[in-house]
């Protein structure tokens, strides 16, 4: 198989593992067709027409870039139970060889074409040899290559300590899938996987570093953030389970973002015939993390149901404020920040918008919260103007 071939095969099937704030559900594709000369260090031009996936992505910083999603190897030792990847699975697998993917990626850098990499693996010979041969690719590309751009490196599971640290130091971000929520969920799903060891250990040992050793020996003189990833709903866990999990790894660890995606049977596995998860559960956990991460709520705040499920028909932060706010809505005028982030339709920007604005003038009427980025409509029933509830104006178009 050649090189094209491979990485058709390696980059088709991973929007099954989020990585980055993906802007598109759908990841574009690139068909080389013509070969272009290549300048010192620049592997050969790829000439065989084959599709690449490139996905649209953005940053932590906001910056928008196109990033390859690949692994080294689909060839993979372990058995667990929803992976497509799993060992004996009847399919058609491929490998790269370090040098040859840190090849074939940079010359799509030369063309425009991937900005960056996400570069995970399929578990071959150990987590620590896969790691290995993920560092090798990471340090080919940084040392050989003089590449300066995004790379996100996963952490095996088993790898070590001084293993994690290196890849600190060539990576803009690293992450470890825990996939279940805790021991007992994750032998539902991946029953050779180890949950503390193999798992959440690593994750500490990111934050351990980032606390003992200085920033400047991280690469571009600073430490990777830190994500992980959950199989939501894949071993009949809760949604309290998965972001009790969160709400300790973002306090306790510094995570930066977790990842829900949501099961979907596949095909020739264990839970093939497992129904598939609403994509909407999946919606409203990545809301919820996020007001946990940004809007100071607290986990004994969200709305969960007597099952420990997030309810379905509505978002959490509005199911929060008609518990709390109907009756008992917020002074626009006065409130403190924290305050106005747990009103609907008000954001981060937003609160800082009001907070400004309240400098100079006193916010009158739901015209002026449009002009400050609030959602005016969202916000109505749960906020006061200078003591009176706001007069919302249908539009009759």
């Amino acid at each position: 198989m050649d090189t094209i071939g491979k990485l058709g095969l390696l980059t088709e099937q991973m929007d099954l593992e989020p990585a980055e704030e993906h802007t598109t559900s759908r990841p574009s594709c690139y068909t080389p067709s013509n070969p272009f000369g290549a300048p010192s260090m620049t592997p050969k031009p790829l000439t065989r027409e084959k599709d690449v996936y490139v996905h649209s992505a953005q940053l932590p910083n906001g910056k928008q870039i196109k990033l390859l999603k690949t692994l080294l190897t689909s060839a993979c030792e372990r058995d667990c139970f929803y992976c497509p990847f799993r060992a004996g699975r009847d399919f058609r697998r491929a490998t790269f060889k370090p040098d040859e993917f840190a090849r074939v990626f940079m010359d799509l850098n030369h063309r425009n074409i991937a900005e960056g990499t996400f570069l995970s693996s399929g578990i071959a010979g150990g987590g620590v040899f896969t790691q290995d041969k993920l560092i090798d690719t990471a340090e080919i590309m940084r040392n050989k290559y003089g590449f300066r751009g995004y790379i996100h490196l996963k952490i095996m599971p088993g790898a070590q300590k001084e293993q994690v640290f290196r890849a600190m130091q060539l990576a803009d971000r690293v992450s470890i899938n825990l996939e279940a929520p805790n021991t007992e969920r994750l032998a539902m799903l991946a029953p050779h996987k180890v949950f503390i060891e193999e798992l959440f250990r690593p994750l500490k040992w990111v934050e351990e570093i980032r606390q003992s050793q200085p920033a400047y020996k991280g690469w571009n003189g600073r430490w990777p953030s830190t994500v992980t990833q959950f199989v939501a709903g894949g071993a009949d866990e809760s949604d309290l389970e998965l972001l009790t999990t969160t709400s300790w790894l973002m306090k306790n660890v510094r995570l930066k973002r977790a990842y829900f995606s949501a099961f979907n049977p596949i095909p020739d596995t264990p839970l093939e015939n497992k129904p598939a998860v609403d994509p909407l559960r999946e919606h409203r956990l990545y809301q919820a993390s996020f007001l946990l991460r940004d809007y100071g709520f607290d986990l004994e705040e969200m709305p969960f149901a007597n099952d420990g499920n997030l309810p379905l028909p509505t978002d959490p932060k509005l199911a929060w404020a008609q518990l709390n706010l109907s009756e008992h809505p917020v002074e626009i005028n006065r409130a403190e920040k924290r305050e106005l982030l747990r009103i609907p339709g008000i954001g981060p920007k937003g609160a800082e918008a009001i907070l400004q604005a309240r400098r100079t003038n006193q916010l009158r009427d739901l015209s002026s919260l449009r002009k400050l980025g609030v959602i005016a409509e969202r916000a109505a029933p749960y906020v006061l103007l200078n003591g009176k509830r706001a007069s919302l104006q249908l539009s009759m178009f």
